[in-house]
């Protein structure tokens, strides 16, 4: 019988995705503890801020109706200007050094609409996407739904590692496809979901590979900075947007979602020139400009010198919870043989790994038993791409986000007795 649904191939292949998994086990489960979600933490949403910042807006009539109006294309322009100075006083550098101007800096409705126009201005059907195994499985839905491939390329606990890389791409080379490579993507600082910061040794490395191995066309680096600002220990790292000196290699994708709200969808990339206009042209059949009035008021945030103080409050509230989250795991899966985790010092998730052969699948008998015992977490198997590094389907992520930490130790607590149960 002749199918009468009329979906595009591309709406058949994005069925089936995770999210849709977790969020049914979530709605059918309401009194589990969810220590799946990536949200941030309800507590830490700026409302005060955000209500003193649209008083000011609406309080003067000619500047409420400039943000009630549609925006440009590109961005609100003063924010634009504040972003791209706050942007180099974060690496240490400077315009004359980074070349960067106005013009390469695109507002978007947060970051995952920027990773989808960059998606469709760069890929099509079988070309070919480097990441981390794991990555933030959200991007690698986002491939798979546009038929790109995603290949996996080992990291360690400095990140994504250069040899890997470089074995991968001249793998690719010698089997005649690395014309399809087109992209390296990268969650560069505390990765979700491993956690880890790609560290500033291998940043230029990264980008010196990039470019060798841009024959055809050019390899662009994504480098997904969302974690940025949640960062609890330790001192920043610039952006590999410092160490690409011609700036035609890296792309950076930044948002407010983490660092303020993630209801004013606002988040904004910083493109290397050819890139601007294609995307751009992509960008204005869908949205007319991101949302305008809310990026009055982040403008209208940052220009009252309220934001930094702010991100300040969030990190002190989820350094607490990540304490939190180790001192449980610690007390309850310390003593179990062959679990280990990462202690990040910033982001909002715990990598855990489990004993080889015990799967955490949502198939899985341990999924199945954390459920019964009262949590939700995200299967690992999720975060590795189809190609390359094998998958693990012995890994976890774990968020602190959304729990307080009363909420984080039963969790971790009924996480404990379900892995016991099983391997028992």
């Amino acid at each position: 019988m002749t199918s009468t649904s009329g979906l595009s191939q591309r709406a058949k292949m994005a069925g089936g995705q995770p999210i849709s998994h977790l969020m049914h086990q979530a709605l059918a489960n309401p009194n589990l503890i969810s220590l799946a979600a990536g949200f941030v933490d309800p507590a830490t949403l700026p409302v005060e801020l955000a209500g003193e910042a649209v008083a000011a807006l609406l309080a003067d009539p000619t500047e409420a109706r400039r943000a009630l109006q549609y925006g440009t294309n590109s961005g609100l322009a003063p924010l634009r200007e504040a972003l791209l100075e706050r942007f180099h006083t974060a690496d240490g550098t400077t315009p004359a050094e980074t070349g960067l101007t106005l013009d390469n800096l695109v507002v978007t409705a947060g970051s995952n609409e920027l990773l989808h126009l960059l998606a469709d201005t760069l890929f099509d059907p079988g070309d070919i996407v480097l990441c981390g195994a794991p990555e933030y499985f959200v991007y690698l839905g986002v491939l798979g739904n546009l038929d790109v491939r995603a290949i996996g390329v080992a990291i360690d606990d400095q990140g994504m590692i250069p040899e890997a890389l470089e074995a991968e791409l001249a793998r690719l080379d010698a089997a005649g496809e690395l014309s399809r490579v087109k992209a390296i993507y990268i969650t560069s600082y505390y990765s979700n979901p491993s956690t880890v910061t790609l560290s500033a040794a291998r940043r230029p490395r990264i980008v010196a590979l990039a470019e060798r191995y841009s024959r055809a066309h050019r390899i662009y680096v994504i480098d997904d900075a969302a974690y940025r600002e949640l960062r609890y220990a330790g001192d920043d790292t610039p952006s590999l947007r410092a160490y690409d000196s011609s700036g035609e290699t890296v792309i950076v994708a930044q948002t407010f979602s983490k660092c303020f709200s993630p209801g004013i969808r606002v988040g904004y990339g910083i493109l290397p020139r050819a890139l601007v206009e294609p995307v751009l042209n992509q960008k204005g059949n869908i949205d007319f400009g991101a949302p305008n009035f809310t990026q009055h008021l982040i403008w209208n945030v940052i220009e009252r010198g309220q934001l930094d103080a702010h991100v300040e409050r969030l990190r002190a509230s989820y350094r607490s919870k990540l304490a939190a989250m180790l001192d449980a795991l610690e007390e309850h899966l310390g003593d179990i043989p062959g679990v280990s985790w990462r202690r990040p010092t910033g982001g909002l998730y715990v990598w855990l790994e489990l004993p080889e052969g015990l799967a955490a699948g949502p198939a899985s008998k341990l999924f199945g038993a954390a459920v019964a015992a009262g949590v939700l977490y995200v299967p690992g198997e999720y975060c590795f791409p189809r190609e390359g590094v094998p998958v693990r389907r012995n890994s976890i992520r774990l968020s602190f986000g959304v729990q307080n930490e009363p909420g984080i130790a039963r969790g971790i607590a009924a996480l404990g007795r379900a892995i016991r149960d099983v391997l028992s």
